[in-house]
């Protein structure tokens, strides 16, 4: 088969929007069917109408049964300065340019993590925490399960400021336990953060390697991800979409008892927030304050390439390149819906085919898999630098992941 790769650089009003698509000749094997094009070319324009306005940037990515089969990216990789000022020659984003991924890490490295395990019969979904984190015990605690923590369902707090109490993973971790439960163990879902931190620090206790270190020894690099870490300045990555200017939404959250989750200490009893623009270092303030940068919630960084070869490898059951990596039967017990509505870790966006499965991180980022269609979709934008709005919020994305991941779908569900 030849194919063909065209770079092209167009202007939306005064932004860049760079891109290359891949195509194959009208028929040959893995060309990309007219109606999928379609629905690529109405994804390229919703995404391609935001910048500048919404987002500073993008890179997009659609594949089809293991095939890339479309890669662009739109506007700069970072537009604003730390006071909110254009700057005067903002980098392009490139397709080699590495996301914090924020809640995307959820599933990505804690939630894979974890399959791993299972599959090697070292993690039992039914098993209390305290089989794995002997000293998690108490009267609610005891009660606790990994399918709990999986499903959001364990009662915990859903986020509080941990860097108030703790500066590193052992510390953070005492301070989750002993947190009392805000709602009945098993009561129902609610997204919280400290049980994917919890989740790591079993993953650790288990595996005997920090999080990291065991995901890029038994995931990463046997897949040949090269760009997908935590703590990636640390390991020579120099190119970035920048993210916050400093953390003055979590500082607001903090200081405005009506804003996000209420803080009940005192605000003013620490003061280590940062005050410049984020750019390689993990925007959430738990990973990066209370946890080095290596956390079950956030902290990692990847690019779109690296994302779809994990959105791929669920896709396939657990198989990638030749190789099972996962036994099918653990893929399908993540993937089946629980009382929830939800997978273990993963979301079941309700706007997409049955079977799909997604998820989306704060700071922009948004990966989705179809297997109904074999799809896998990776949409990665720096919404934060674009600033709050004057309420103190970010630029909703949304509504733009769902129109995107709706276009594609329905292109290619249009295929004969």
């Amino acid at each position: 088969m030849t194919r063909f790769r065209f770079p092209f650089a167009t202007t939306l009003g005064s932004f860049l929007v760079l891109g290359c698509g891949w195509y194959a000749p009208a028929g040959s094997p893995g060309a990309p069917d007219p109606a999928l094009e379609r629905g690529v070319a109405i994804a390229d324009s919703l995404i391609g109408s935001s910048i500048g306005t919404l987002i500073p940037g993008a890179v997009f990515l659609v594949a089809r049964d293991g095939r890339v089969v479309h890669e662009r990216v739109f506007g700069f990789a970072q537009l604003n300065d730390y006071e909110g000022h254009r700057l005067a020659s903002p980098p392009a984003m490139r397709t080699s340019t590495m996301f914090d991924l924020a809640s995307v890490t959820k599933v990505m490295a804690t939630t894979m993590a974890t399959m791993l395990l299972v599959d090697r019969g070292k993690i039992e979904l039914d098993a209390p925490v305290w089989r794995y984190l002997p000293d998690f015990r108490g009267a609610h605690l005891d009660s606790i399960t990994v399918r709990h923590l999986l499903s959001h369902s364990a009662g915990l707090v859903q986020w509080q400021p941990l860097y108030y109490h703790a500066s590193n993973t052992a510390q953070t971790y005492g301070v989750i336990r002993d947190m009392p439960l805000e709602w009945g163990v098993g009561d129902a879902r609610r997204y919280s953060d400290l049980g994917f931190m919890l989740l790591g620090d079993v993953i650790e206790r288990v595996s005997g390697q920090r999080l990291d270190a065991f995901l890029e020894q038994n995931l990463y690099r046997p897949l040949g991800l090269r760009s997908t870490t935590f703590n990636p300045k640390g390991h020579g990555f120099t190119e970035f979409a920048a993210t916050e200017q400093g953390n003055v939404y979590e500082k607001h959250m903090v200081y405005d008892s009506t804003f996000g989750y209420r803080y009940l200490g005192d605000p003013t009893a620490w003061n280590g927030w940062r005050q410049y623009v984020l750019n390689g270092e993990v925007d959430d303030g738990n990973s990066y304050y209370a946890n080095g940068g290596v956390a079950g919630h956030a902290g990692l960084f990847s690019t779109a390439a690296d994302l779809r070869v994990l959105v791929d490898l669920l896709n396939n059951r657990g198989s990638y390149g030749g190789r099972q990596y996962i036994r099918p039967e653990v893929v399908d017990a993540f993937l089946t819906r629980d009382k929830y509505q939800n997978y273990l870790g993963w979301q079941a966006p309700s706007y997409l085919p049955a079977g799909s499965f997604s998820h989306t991180g704060f700071t922009g980022t948004y990966v989705a898999g179809i297997p109904q269609y074999k799809l896998s979709i990776v949409l990665l934008t720096n919404r934060q630098n674009m600033g709050t709005d004057p309420k103190g919020y970010f630029p909703d994305v949304g509504p733009l992941q769902q129109a995107v991941a709706r276009a594609i779908v329905n292109g290619a569900a249009r295929t004969p």
